[in-house]
């Protein structure tokens, strides 16, 4: 396959003489250099070769209908938080194929969704060091407007070690359709109501490893979709669901039960200028799905269950405490209303006033005991669809309020309530089980002119208190590592330059929180300073200073960041 690839761009080029204007090559490169020292101050460590470095290039090639592509990547040694496994310069995602309005023909690395990514979504994120591309073959056939088939065949990436790509042990086997009505017959053309249906199937095989169980080797998953839009008026209504079965499929993240699994994913709402309103509900039960059942964390995931919450972009809020999806089981409802005050009234003023209110939940599912006849196939309860317990898992409430007073002053105020349960979302070991924050923020941002700008931010967390045993005496003191407090200014000189300076502190002592209790250290400072140039498509930055550990989440998927200390360079251009 490397070989083959060389050929294809070799091709590509010696074509340019011929066909300059038919020849598309494109692309990008990221690379991110640390350099750290050790702080026993918030325990970050030195690692042995001081420096770290992730780079990433891209280049993708078309002619008429062909396409190649090719990913090098390069971790000397990665950077912390990272997949161990990770290390070394070589190949990480490589393809050829062709592609017309019919037929989109692919060989090699790919990614893929089918409707939701409740069946199946292969992707990268690159700031999770998240990528579960299948690398095999993939066939799209459009045979009628609005009608999509499409059918993969391949093996997840699971590391990159040495430079090469390494496979997980499982097959994966998929198949999806759909149909968009409206487009397929013209008399639906314009219409106000639009429909768009869609069915997927995807099996996994991997071989039964175990002499103690007889486990299925290949597992099927299978489902539909329904997505619906009106337009009423100068308003829009739309709905969409989609329900997926999966068959019985013992792994390490279910203990090895034989229970089937099920996944339901429904989106209602409301849009019309000024005014929007969104309501979802989510039932998932028993959906881990790998291509190899003993793998565990965010490896080898074949599906995605999205993450009924509003992701959060505040340092505070995103990374102290977020929520992770449940693949085990959740039941979990989000409602988020936006509204902008018009123009000219009393609260818009002379520049309108936007609203944003979100809410969301996330409840244990009701587990009911089976016969004895089940359980001796190990089916070991049986589950409902949105049939909640009282067990409470995360809640999330916040308001964002924003309003611009001049051409050059703006303010941003924003609350949000969290209540996460650590038993269930573990994220730390100084918490004691429910974790309940409040934090405020206040943003303010003024244009000196149209080069010079300033942007400052001020974020506060407040914890609950829980009781503790010290020294044979039960005291009350803040839970986890106590309360919090941000401040963040940046400078910007449009279009080419940036500066910015953080500060993060414990506002309570060494003997008011959990986190000193157990012996860790609070009351520290965690400043740092960054600065940046831009110019057209390409960006360099440079930051210097502590960054406390967190966990970095996008779509429910998290990373695990550690304590850190030193230098970071970062590069990034697209061609």
């Amino acid at each position: 396959m490397k070989n083959l690839i060389i050929c294809v761009f070799a091709v590509s080029v010696s074509l340019v003489g011929y066909g300059q204007n038919e020849l598309n090559i494109t692309g990008n490169v990221e690379s991110i250099f640390q350099y750290l020292n050790e702080d026993t101050l918030i325990d970050a460590n030195q690692p042995a070769s001081k420096g770290l470095l992730n780079t990433y290039m891209n280049v993708f090639a078309t002619y008429k209908g062909f396409k190649a592509g090719m990913r090098v990547e390069s971790y000397l040694p990665r950077i912390q938080g990272y997949p161990n496994r990770f290390d070394g310069t070589g190949i990480g995602m490589r393809y050829v194929g062709y592609e017309n309005k019919f037929v989109d023909v692919t060989l090699g690395s790919f990614y893929e969704q089918f409707g939701s990514g409740l069946a199946l979504r292969a992707y990268e994120d690159r700031s999770l060091g998240y990528d579960n591309m299948l690398d095999g073959g993939r066939i799209i056939i459009r045979p009628a407007s609005g009608v999509t088939f499409k059918g993969v065949y391949g093996l997840q990436r699971f590391s990159f070690q040495s430079g090469k790509i390494v496979h997980g042990a499982g097959i994966v086997r998929g198949f999806d359709g759909e149909i968009d009505f409206n487009a397929l017959f013209k008399k639906l053309n314009g219409k106000k109501l639009n429909v768009t249906i869609g069915g997927s199937f995807v099996s996994k095989y991997q071989e039964d490893d175990r002499e103690d169980l007889i486990l299925p080797e290949n597992v099927g998953l299978y489902g539909g979709r329904l997505k619906l839009s009106y337009q009423a008026g100068k308003g829009r209504f739309t709905l969409d669901g989609e329900h997926i079965i999966k068959e019985q499929d013992p792994s390490t993240d279910n203990g090895y039960i034989y229970n089937h699994g099920h996944a339901t994913l429904v989106n209602a709402g409301y849009s019309r200028k000024g005014f929007g309103i969104i309501l979802s509900g989510k039932s998932v039960d028993n959906m881990s799905y790998r291509s190899d059942r003993s793998s565990d964390l965010a490896d080898l995931l074949i599906n995605y269950l999205p993450a009924m919450n509003k992701t959060h972009s505040y340092n505070l809020v995103a990374s102290l405490y977020p929520w992770a999806t449940q693949p085990v089981g959740e039941i979990s409802f989000q409602g988020e209303i936006l509204y902008t005050i018009k123009r000219g009234s009393a609260l818009g003023g002379k520049y309108g006033t936007s609203i944003n209110v979100n809410y969301s939940t996330s409840y244990e599912p009701i587990r009911r005991g089976v016969d004895s006849l089940s359980e001796s196939r190990l089916v070991t309860y049986e589950t409902n669809l949105f049939d909640k317990s009282n067990r409470k898992y995360w809640q999330d409430f916040n308001i964002n309020i924003y309003k611009k007073f001049t051409k050059k002053l703006n303010v941003r105020l924003s609350y949000f309530n969290i209540s996460m349960n650590n038993d269930v979302n573990k994220i730390t070991d100084d918490a004691h089980g429910i974790i309940q924050s409040n934090v405020g923020v206040l943003e303010i941002g003024y244009k000196f002119n149209k080069k010079h700008s300033i942007r400052f931010e001020l974020q506060g967390l407040l914890i609950n208190k829980v009781e503790e045993e010290h020294d044979g005496e039960a005291i009350e003191v803040w839970n986890d590592k106590g309360n919090w407090v941000t401040g963040l200014l940046e400078y910007n000189v449009s279009p080419h330059w940036f500066f910015s300076v953080m500060d993060q502190y414990n506002i309570k002592g060494s003997t008011e929180s959990v986190a000193s209790l157990n012996g860790k250290a609070a009351g520290v400072h965690y400043y740092y300073v960054s600065c940046g140039y831009i110019r057209e498509s390409t960006r360099i930055s440079i930051g210097y200073g502590r960054q406390r550990e967190g966990l970095f989440c996008v779509g429910g998927v998290c990373r695990f960041v550690p304590a850190s200390n030193g230098l970071t360079l970062s590069f990034t251009h697209s061609f």
